[in-house]
């Protein structure tokens, strides 16, 4: 984090002229306080996992409490650390959380069924449906299709359901009492019309159509309000404090800027909003995210249809697997370290892994890595089983496992990205952000010969979505003034940006691991047929 000035911060923070962004991702949750001029200036975290219980990938909702609590406990103890100074307010607060899954509610506001993230995939006969029924591709993850999953299924909440929303507009809701989405994490409920920013008004009568009164209400009905970025959308309630502070330190009256889904704020923290540019971010999955000039010619089962944060079409290539199975191997090798009497810290172990796949063969020396922890619809695989694969030719090193393992965090991606390649769509810039790419040249060389692009990484691609939704909550008082692509151009002013472009060996090798993973993946089918999936294993 870059060290500002500390009397004009204390004067920001005693003022109230500070914004907040808090992101619940997948392993952690992350605050990050911004000053006036957007730069980061203090944080805070908490680790958290999801469960895996009833075959269902879930939080429960005091896990979602007791994060926030600590984060927002984390960040108030590093302010008042570095500054001397304990904040009660902000000039303005944002929620962002991972979008889509299903969060349903009675008219009492109890939850129904246990929260349904977007890891799973039990929803392949509704997607399939509504795919066909709506001329748009819905993904398994979606809210749509796992409201009318649970509708197949005449799962006995039904006829009580109220209100769906996200994570992000779950945690909204209670903080301000206001039932708001931001269009961006909106287009992961339902296909959004990117010329009204608000649900498709055809697809909603699609919809309804389809499931003929089986929903207590019209679909819309039990969908939150769809705002856009800079809209008014609450601020914090006397009761939202407390849930988020129960020391009383935050007082209510903050404005809130509209939650948002982590690929919301994954653009704007890499300042990818306007057509022809795009962003890839890696976290316990990955996705890219291209702005289009126009939409797609066809529907296509490998890349969804959402919108910026500001309501323009993006084509969103998301994959359930991103860079866990990495850390993983990151643990085991670092314990091994320490039970040889090295021990060091987790981060530095994670770096001299990434340092080591920069010395593999660029094909990584015959060796398959397959990241798959949960299923895959990309490449069509109901359930995840990791695997390392070789044969007795390969050659096995650190370099090269190092290698394949993160070259396994983006083969799925590069599999959808031909994709919207072959639709003619073109990038002028492609940003990368999330904690991978903190080890600087080593996941960012490597995407870029996954994408034969040239790839750029900012100073703030560690800071991620928490950063992001922290700039949005920041726009709230811009926003009369320009729209958001002109804001996002004063923030990133005087950013600086490091851009690798591909090398022609590792573009080559690349394409070669990436034919041979291609080939594997009957590999992992057969063994998600063999074995029997179950909590822990």
């Amino acid at each position: 984090m870059p060290s500002p000035d500390l009397g004009a911060v204390r004067a920001a923070l005693v003022d109230g002229r500070t914004s907040l962004g808090i992101e619940l991702g997948s392993t952690r949750i992350k605050a990050c306080l911004v000053g006036p001029d957007h730069s980061p200036i203090a944080g805070g975290s908490h680790d958290w996992e999801n469960r895996f219980v009833d075959r269902t990938w879930t939080y429960t909702l005091e896990d979602v409490w007791e994060g926030l609590q600590a984060c927002t406990a984390d960040l108030l103890r590093d302010v008042e650390a570095r500054y001397g100074v304990r904040p009660t307010t902000f000039r303005a607060l944002g929620v962002s959380a991972m979008m889509h899954g299903y969060l349903a509610f009675d008219a009492d506001g109890e939850l129904l069924v246990p929260f349904r993230t977007w890891r799973n995939t039990s929803t392949e006969r509704a997607a399939a449906e509504l795919t066909a029924v709506l001329e748009h591709n819905v993904p398994l993850r979606w809210s749509v299709a796992h409201v009318h999953q649970a509708v197949l299924d005449e799962e006995p909440h039904v006829p009580r359901i109220a209100f769906l929303t996200t994570l992000a507009g779950y945690v909204h809701w209670r903080l301000t009492g206001r039932r708001v989405l931001g269009v961006g994490d909106a287009s992961g409920m339902f296909p959004v019309d990117p010329a009204t920013r608000d649900y498709d008004a055809d697809r909603l009568g699609r919809f309804d159509a389809l499931l003929a009164g089986r929903l207590p209400a019209p679909l819309v009905e039990l969908l939150p309000q769809v705002l856009v970025a800079g809209q008014d959308a609450g601020s914090l309630t006397a009761e939202g404090a407390a849930l988020l502070d129960p020391t009383g330190t935050l007082q209510p009256g903050i404005p809130l800027c509209p939650p948002e889904g982590d690929a919301g704020t994954g653009m704007v923290a890499t300042h990818a909003v306007a057509p022809r540019t795009g962003n890839v971010s890696v976290g316990t999955s990955v996705f890219a995210m291209v702005v289009l000039e126009k939409p797609l010619a066809q529907v296509h089962p490998e890349v969804d249809l959402v919108t910026t944060p500001a309501g323009d079409l993006v084509a969103m290539v998301h994959c359930n697997n991103g860079a866990s199975e990495l850390a993983a191997w990151a643990q085991v090798l670092g314990s091994f370290a320490g039970a040889l009497g090295h021990d060091d810290d987790p981060d530095a172990v994670f770096e001299a892994l990434l340092r080591a796949a920069l010395d593999g063969e660029p094909d990584g020396g015959g060796l398959l890595a397959y990241n798959y922890l949960a299923g895959e619809p990309i490449t069509g695989l109901p359930e995840g089983r990791p695997l390392v694969v070789r044969t007795p030719g390969s050659r096995l090193s650190l370099a090269n496992l190092a290698r394949v393992q993160v070259y396994g965090v983006f083969a799925t991606l590069s599999l959808g990205m031909r994709v919207l390649a072959r639709e003619g769509v073109a990038l002028d810039s492609l940003v990368a952000h999330g904690g991978v790419f903190r080890t600087a040249g080593v996941a960012q060389r490597f995407l870029a010969a996954a994408v034969d692009a040239p790839v750029a990484v900012g100073r703030s691609a560690g800071e991620g979505g928490a950063w992001g939704i922290a700039v949005l909550a920041s726009y709230l008082a811009a926003a009369r003034e320009r729209d958001l692509h002109a804001f996002l151009d004063e923030v990133f002013a005087d950013a600086e940006v490091d851009v690798v472009a591909p090398d022609a060996d590792d573009v080559a090798g690349y394409a070669a691991y990436l034919d041979a993973y291609e080939a594997g993946l009957a590999i992992e089918r057969a063994a998600v047929d063999a074995t029997a999936a179950g909590p822990g294993r």
